[in-house]
This record gives structure tokens, C-alpha cells and sequence, in this order.
């Protein structure tokens, strides 16, 4: 009578588990999405970022699938990312068709004062907390609409957001190898209509993790690695091929990368000062928070006559918005090292020197700088061939993907349909 007992609990828990990564529905529902008719009647897209994946790696390394998916899809010239050409922010900005400074998400690590905490992205119940998260990603926008959604890993979809997460979707863990995330991709497409995601966003860290650890100099080590990718990118579009289904392919990158020398590492405890505020560093900008009781201007009198490699800005005049920022968890200044330059702990400008590391790739810069950018390629049946366009910001990838999806814009996005539809029949 126990093991009875003891197996239907396994069971009952192995159900419950299940249902925990698929329901997409507000917490407590438990209805999981399906496709209307409308929906099972329209096109299908896959979003795929590949982190770190810098504008000119195709034509240096000469990916072979890729290559081809190129010449017979669309492509422009680079991906200009938000600033800050951070991960998180990028990745957000480019699942809801926003600036960072509307959905929230403003860096990988940025203080909160609706929430009185520091979001910082290692901290999983930070990343899972659907609060933080502004807008309307692509995942909800399908859930709103009757149409299943799927994610192998993407910025929010982890996170409940209006109530929803993805119809089928994974917590992040960058131990799961591209292949498996490849698999589960061209498995969903073999659901039955009512059940196959219509929009599935995928995430591949191979670039950024190389291209961090040796900087884009590492010419040998980042071909070595793409061409690894472009092996799992050939088998999704072999996969997607073999269906026999309308399935457009989107590749995209949140950013580029740049090396810089640990020599060109300022010590964030350089320009610390708790009596004046708090600071939160992001490398490439550092939010300044004023103390209570301590005006901007005595913290601009103390910061600028330290300017050395960097300069100290008042946050709605600093360089690199492509608006006026008003989101209050900038802070009130800004500390932007020049471009080269980079804030780190000075035990990790110690560490990297007593290495011998020569250099390291780092973003979050203006985008201004080229090398930030990112990538934009597209392939499948509702884009033309062999089409290139010029430079595009990726606020504008959302009102695409909904053209193609036949979805609504919502009124908040930022982005606009009309700058990249050219890429269309």
C-alpha cells in the first residue's frame, strides 16, 4: 500500500512539474494555451540570438550555413543596439520593441526604487521576478492573441509577466548544449497544430563567452567557435526545412564587443564615495545615486575634476540615448568611460595582470561605436533574397515579427515597422 501511495505522489509530482514549464496562463490557472483556427492558419517564427555576435564575424570567419542563409534571406549592414549595449537590456528591448528606458530593464544590474532593490541578473529570484519587466514581449503578445509560444531561453520569458510566460519555456542553464536546444526546437514544431508554437525564441551564449574571455582579437579561438554554432545552425535549418512549414528564421545579437587592456581598466574604488551616494557599475557606465540630502551638483563639484579616461554627466545629458531618459533608476549622474576604457574592481585589474592577460572583450558603449553592433539576418518565406539593408535599430524587429505573426503593435513600442519593411515580399 506504501509504494502505491509513494507512486502516485511521483506521479502527481512529475505532472505538476511538468505543467510548471508550460502553463502560460496567470499563476493558479490552469489552462494551458492552444492555437485558435486563426492562429493554426498563420506563419511561424523562430528568434534566434546569438550573444556577443558582432557585425563583421561573418565576413571574417565565413560560417558556411550561415553564410548560405545570408545570401538566400535578407541582412543589414548591423543591428545598432540601445544604450546601453548591455545583455539584459538589449535582449528585452528586443522581445517588446522598446527602449530600455520604457521597459525597465535598464542594465544587467540597476537600482530599483519602486522595488527598493538592486536587480542584478545573477540573482535567479531577481530574473524571475515578472515585476521588472515593462511591456509586452512577443511571447505575451501570441498568448493575448490564442497562439502558443515556446522559448529556449530569452530574456523575461522565465518571468510571469502581465501573467503570462511562454507556453513551453526553460529556466536558464548554460550548461544545456546547443544541440539539445535545437532538438526540443524541431520537436515543437512537430506538435499538432492546436499545440505547435507559432513564435519560438532561442538564445546561443557561444560568442559572447569567447569573445569576453580572449576579446574579438582571439581571431583562431572565435573561429573555432563559430564554426561549432554554425554546425547546430545548419541542423535548425535543415530541421525547419524538413517540416514543410512557413517558418521564418530571425538571427539577431543584443551587441558587439571590443577589447580592451587591463591597462585601460579604471578602478571603479576610484570614484566611490558612500558619504555622497551609492553607485551601481555596469563597466561601461556607472549610475550614480544621490544620498539623501546631497544634490547633483555637489556630486558633479566632486566627481569632474577626477575625470581621467572618463567624463561625469548630469543623466539626461549624457551621450548615447537616442532620448531623453527620464526613468528614475538611472540615478542622477552618469560616469561614461571613453571608449577603450572599461570600470572593474581593482582586485580583478590585479587578477588579470598577475594572469598575464593581454586583453578582453567588453560592451555597453555608445552605439555610436560600431564595434557594439550586432546582427541582423533573416531567411524563409515571408522575406525576399539576397536583399541587404542599411544599419537598423532593433526597436524595430518587434513590429516585424508581428507583421509576420499578424499580431497587434501595442501603443507603448518604440519601434516601427516602416524603417525595416523592405526586408518583406
Amino acid at each position: 500500500m506504501n509504494k502505491k501511495i509513494c507512486s502516485l505522489l511521483l506521479l502527481v509530482l512529475m505532472i505538476f512539474s511538468f505543467y510548471s514549464c508550460t502553463s502560460s496562463k496567470t499563476l493558479g490557472s490552469e489552462t494551458i494555451t492552444t492555437n485558435s483556427k486563426a492562429s493554426q492558419k498563420k506563419p511561424y517564427v523562430i528568434l534566434v540570438s546569438l550573444d556577443g555576435f558582432r557585425w563583421d564575424y561573418v565576413d571574417l570567419y565565413k560560417p558556411p550555413h550561415l553564410t548560405k542563409f545570408i545570401e538566400h534571406g535578407v541582412k543589414a549592414e548591423s543591428l545598432i543596439p540601445a544604450f546601453p549595449s548591455k545583455t539584459f537590456p538589449n535582449h528585452y528591448t528586443i522581445a517588446t520593441g522598446m527602449y530600455p528606458d520604457h521597459h525597465g530593464l535598464i542594465g544587467n544590474s540597476f537600482y530599483s526604487y519602486k522595488k527598493e532593490v538592486t536587480y542584478n541578473i545573477r540573482d535567479r529570484a531577481l530574473v524571475e521576478d515578472g515585476t521588472f519587466y515593462g511591456g509586452t514581449p512577443i511571447w505575451v503578445n501570441a498568448d493575448k492573441n490564442n497562439m502558443v509560444s515556446a522559448s529556449y531561453f530569452f530574456v523575461g520569458s522565465e518571468a510571469n509577466i502581465q501573467g503570462v510566460k511562454p507556453t513551453y519555456y526553460h529556466i536558464y542553464d548554460s550548461k544545456i548544449k546547443n544541440e539539445t536546444r535545437v532538438t526540443e526546437a524541431l520537436n515543437w514544431l512537430k506538435l499538432p497544430e492546436q499545440k505547435r508554437p507559432h513564435i519560438i525564441t532561442m538564445y546561443f551564449s557561444d560568442m559572447d563567452d569567447v569573445g569576453h574571455r580572449y576579446s574579438p582579437n582571439a581571431h583562431d579561438k572565435l573561429r573555432d567557435k563559430l564554426l561549432k554554432l554554425d554546425d547546430n545552425l545548419g541542423r535548425l535549418f535543415d530541421g525547419v526545412a524538413a517540416t514543410g512549414l512557413d517558418v521564418n528564421i530571425i538571427i539577431v545579437s543584443d551587441h558587439g564587443m571590443t577589447a580592451v587592456t587591463p591597462n585601460h581598466y579604471i578602478p571603479t574604488e576610484s570614484v566611490t564615495n558612500t558619504n555622497l551616494y551609492t553607485l551601481i557599475d555596469n563597466g561601461a557606465m556607472l549610475d550614480i545615486h544621490p544620498n539623501a540630502g546631497v544634490s547633483v551638483d555637489e556630486i558633479m563639484a566632486y566627481l569632474t575634476p577626477k575625470q581621467d579616461h572618463f567624463k561625469v554627466y548630469k543623466t539626461a545629458e549624457t551621450p548615447g540615448f537616442e532620448y531623453t531618459p527620464k526613468n528614475e533608476d538611472w540615478g542622477k549622474v552618469q560616469i561614461i568611460p571613453d571608449f577603450g576604457y572599461y570600470f572593474g574592481k581593482s582586485q580583478r585589474i590585479s587578477d588579470m595582470k598577475k594572469a598575464g592577460i593581454s586583453a578582453v572583450g567588453v560592451h555597453g558603449y555608445n552605439p555610436i561605436e560600431k564595434d557594439m553592433h550586432g546582427i541582423f539576418y533573416a531567411n524563409g518565406p515571408a522575406f525576399k533574397s539576397g536583399f541587404v539593408i542599411p544599419s537598423i535599430q532593433n526597436i524595430h524587429i518587434y513590429p516585424l515579427m508581428c507583421e509576420i505573426l499578424d499580431l497587434k503593435v501595442p501603443s507603448e513600442v518604440d519601434g516601427k515597422l516602416e524603417p525595416i519593411q523592405a526586408v518583406l515580399k
